[in-house]
């Protein structure tokens, strides 16, 4: 039997977010596998209660024994947020460099579980040795501290893992694009490079954090009141900003939300951040004239509980705005945000206040590739073949044309649990298909898409809650009235509506005998079905509906 490589995602394809890939060299009986990346997504409203997604690592799982680690590329959620959920079911080692450790650390102490004796740290532009594998970091630019590509060589070639990156010559923070290395890596050869998707609708480049730094100064000074910036906190270089303006317009600083001072307190603790003011606690800064201070706060995406959400609600325990104050909205709308972030906007500007954002002034840049960057990435590495991810259905295929458009040989489109075959062979080819499905962070517990509880809580809020209760004598009679509770129902005449049902109710209690206890499970399928057929008739609801038989 031959020596094989294979790639198989199982979230990122198909998807913006929530990315898991695995890796395995060796013989069909003897294969070693690696995980790069282990993320999750954000539920929206269509999974009421849910806030995170992430992939179902049951295929890895079964294969454990022959897991050499998880290898990270970088710190976004879409990249290492299920780490803490899935560990614990691997226990294996974990790779990272500095500034994705502390972050990693962090989330495992939430988790009440000690990751030490697991987690490597990888300085950059390092080579970690994982036979078969050599992986060697290399250091990308993008809209966090230390992202890296991966170059994972093996026996029978090399693959180029990307992770997310752009081309910023003027990063402000962290280290240039490896331009020099990833030049050699392409001499080398490459048989394949799995590559972001995200931009590859969008022409020219990304843009530089440097720009977004001159534009956002010439903004700031010309405002004359309380200044509010909003942004991913996991962008150091755009808090870098925040500071730098601030200073330079003669004005303090105050961090806002929960996800701000952790990403500024890892980024200080990895030595970034040093040659900047000091932020103040904004429980510290409500004596200073609004026209001397700027906030820079969490919930750029309108979240319900960011810190932007609660100061435009006034809800804010320590931030206050008002008319002739100013909100920057230093971040991209991500697809699905839009009604949600709008209302804020329009929020805001009811109340007098400006509101600044890409739609009206050059204040962000994407983290992501656009074409005129994929182009350099393509003549650096010049791979044999390419394997978009990062990317919904439409982005990949277009990201496949684009391929084509740069004479890579063999582009291959795949999708979550595709088992792609690298080597052996002329060009890779999906063989085998593994289990890949999503799984729901259900309050502490991971549940998956169709478990129960996520389809009752879907049937609640669509339908609301009935509840009977029914009292039986000794001599199988109804004890009063039934004792109903309604929750979410559109009922206005309540009491004739409650009179109503307990009629219906009876009635159809009373064809039953109650004496017989093998009766009941009847009785009360019975009885669901003529409070859901009355509800209907009513109010044209069919609600989530509970009997309660009580014998006394």
């Amino acid at each position: 039997m031959k020596e094989e490589l294979l790639f198989c995602p199982l979230g990122g394809a198909g998807e913006i977010g929530m990315n898991m890939n695995l890796f395995a060299y060796g013989r069909p009986d003897n294969q070693k596998w690696i995980i790069v990346d282990i993320g999750v997504t954000f539920a929206d409203d269509t999974v009421p209660g849910v806030d995170l997604i992430y992939p179902d690592p049951g295929f890895i799982v079964d294969r454990r024994h022959d897991l050499l680690g998880i290898v990270l590329t970088h710190a976004h959620e879409d990249h290492i947020g299920a780490i803490a959920h899935i560990w614990p079911k691997l226990k294996c080692k974990i790779y990272a460099t500095p500034f994705t450790a502390v972050l990693i650390s962090e989330k495992f102490k939430e988790k009440k579980i000690d990751i030490n004796e697991y987690l490597k740290v990888v300085e950059l532009n390092s080579i970690l040795k994982l036979e078969p594998f050599k992986i060697e970091f290399i250091t990308l630019t993008h809209s966090i501290l230390e992202p890296n590509g991966l170059k994972i060589e093996t026996p029978v070639g090399s693959i180029l893992h990307t992770g997310d990156w752009k081309c910023d010559p003027d990063p402000l923070i962290g280290g240039n694009i490896n331009s020099k290395r990833l030049k050699e890596i392409g001499d080398e050869g490459v048989l394949t490079m799995i590559c972001d998707s995200t931009n590859v609708f969008s022409s020219g480049r990304a843009g530089s954090e440097l720009d977004v730094r001159k534009s956002m100064l010439k903004i700031m000074e010309r405002l004359q009141k309380r200044i509010i910036i909003t942004s991913f906190a996991s962008n150091v270089a755009r808090m870098e900003t925040a500071l730098y303006c601030a200073e330079k317009t003669g004005r303090q600083i105050a961090l806002a939300g929960r996800s701000m001072h952790r990403i500024y307190k890892a980024a200080r603790q990895c030595g970034y951040l040093q040659d900047v003011i000091e932020p103040l606690d904004a429980r510290d800064v409500k004596n200073i004239s609004r026209e001397k201070i700027v906030y820079l706060c969490t919930g750029s995406q309108g979240e319900p509980m960011g810190a932007m959400t609660r100061i435009s609600n006034f809800t804010h325990p320590d931030i206050f705005v008002e008319r002739g104050d100013a909100v920057i909205f230093s971040s991209k709308i991500i697809p699905g945000n839009e009604k949600k972030l709008y209302k804020l906007h329009n929020q805001l500007v009811k109340e007098g206040v400006e509101v600044i954002s890409e739609d009206t002034e050059f204040i962000h840049v994407s983290g992501h590739p656009n074409r005129e960057d994929l182009k350099d990435m393509y003549d650096w590495i010049r791979p044999k073949s390419v394997i978009p991810v990062h990317g919904e259905q439409r982005h990949m295929l277009e990201h496949i044309n684009f391929a084509k458009e740069m004479q890579v040989p063999y582009p291959l489109k795949v999708e979550n649990g595709d088992i792609v075959r690298i080597y052996p062979g002329k060009k890779p080819e999906v063989y085998d298909k593994a289990p890949s499905s999503k799984l729901y962070v259900d309050g502490s517990i991971s549940v998956e898409e169709d478990a129960q509880s996520i389809k009752e809580r879907k049937n609640l809020s669509s339908n609301g809650f009935l509840e009977a209760t029914i009292l039986i004598t000794p001599k199988g009679n109804i004890h009063n009235k039934p004792l109903l509770t309604l929750r979410g129902l559109p009922i206005y005449e309540k009491e004739e509506f409650i009179d109503s049902l307990e009629e219906e109710i009876e009635k159809t209690t009373r064809t039953f005998s109650l004496i017989n206890k093998s009766q009941e499970s009847n009785l009360i399928d019975a009885l669901k079905i003529t409070c859901r057929k009355f509800t209907k008739e009513r109010v044209g609801k069919r609600p989530y509906t509970n009997i309660n038989l009580v014998r006394i």
